[in-house]
């Protein structure tokens, strides 16, 4: 369960969920491939030269299990980092939570919605990523990275202002 749903009020219904977008993957599996190759490389190496030196082999084992162990730390750094970023809009809120263990949330009440600015750069335009920034009355603008589809996210609050409204 999701921190929104947990975190719902009676009547409220999630609309629309994005999450950062998989580029932020590639950082993390960069440095995985950097430290993961040498150490699957060096326990290669550490078996053929099992019986010339056993001390060796062991010390090359340890060390190619190491930056195994760094690389699989990597890839689920951003894999967290990745799913604990959650924006929600909802038929009543915008909400917007990042981190897991130290977390910082965001909860707009669509009325109090000011603007959204979306920017996206020719890259971002292409695999649908962008810099989301919120601006809310009487606060200071938040901005988030690498968001999927911003501009859905943006259409999707603007549509629930425009029901919140009409139906005054």
């Amino acid at each position: 369960m999701s921190y929104v749903e947990k975190h719902l009020i009676e009547g409220e219904t999630m609309v629309y969920e994005t999450r950062l977008h998989w580029t932020v993957l590639i950082r993390p599996i960069l440095l995985a491939l950097l430290f993961g190759l040498p150490g699957l490389a060096l326990l290669a190496y550490s078996e053929t030269v099992a019986g010339d030196n056993s001390a060796t082999s062991e010390s090359m084992m340890a060390g190619g299990a190491f930056l195994l162990l760094v690389a699989f730390v990597f890839i689920v750094r951003g894999i967290v980092e990745r799913n604990a970023t959650e924006m929600t809009v909802t038929n009543r809120r915008v909400f917007v939570k990042v981190g897991l263990a130290a977390r910082r949330t965001i909860e707009l009440l669509l009325s109090r919605v000011e603007s959204i600015g979306v920017e996206e750069s020719a890259v971002g335009r292409m695999l649908g990523y962008g810099t989301v920034t919120i601006h809310g009355t009487g606060g200071t603008p938040e901005v988030f990275q690498k968001i999927a589809h911003p501009l859905e996210f943006r259409t999707q609050v603007q549509q629930q202002i425009e029901k919140s409204q009409g139906g005054k």
